[in-house]
């Protein structure tokens, strides 16, 4: 497990937003974003592991962009927000950290899951 996961939860419906497309980034050079994986959510609305093989998760700064647009087009919705995007801090890479977000077609919100 790479020390990262997400729970990606529909608000309208109470249900898991299935088959959402995100993507795990470090901070390169010039304010970019260097992909480290990416994923898609599972039938629990879940992604568990992101890394390639060998990738260890060290302290410091990433980011996770979900793309909520195709996700709430799948679901005959509209959203306000094309894309999500969650930058967090890692300081103890040991500890597992977990980032739900919960989305709406006009909202969303996220939390440090446990």
């Amino acid at each position: 497990m790479s020390g990262i996961s997400t729970h990606v939860l529909n608000l309208v419906t109470g249900l898991p937003a299935r088959n959402v497309f995100a993507v795990l980034e470090l901070p390169g050079s010039l304010r970019t974003w260097r992909t480290i994986g990416e994923g898609r959510t599972n039938d629990d609305g879940r992604i568990d592991d992101w890394a390639p093989k060998g990738f260890k998760i060290q302290p410091g700064t990433y980011r996770l962009t979900f793309d909520v647009a195709a996700y709430f087009r799948s679901q005959s919705t509209v959203s306000f927000y094309p894309e999500i995007a969650i930058a967090f801090g890692v300081r103890d890479a040991a500890q597992h950290h977990h980032i739900p977000l919960l989305i709406g077609p006009f909202g969303y919100t996220t939390y440090r899951g446990s």
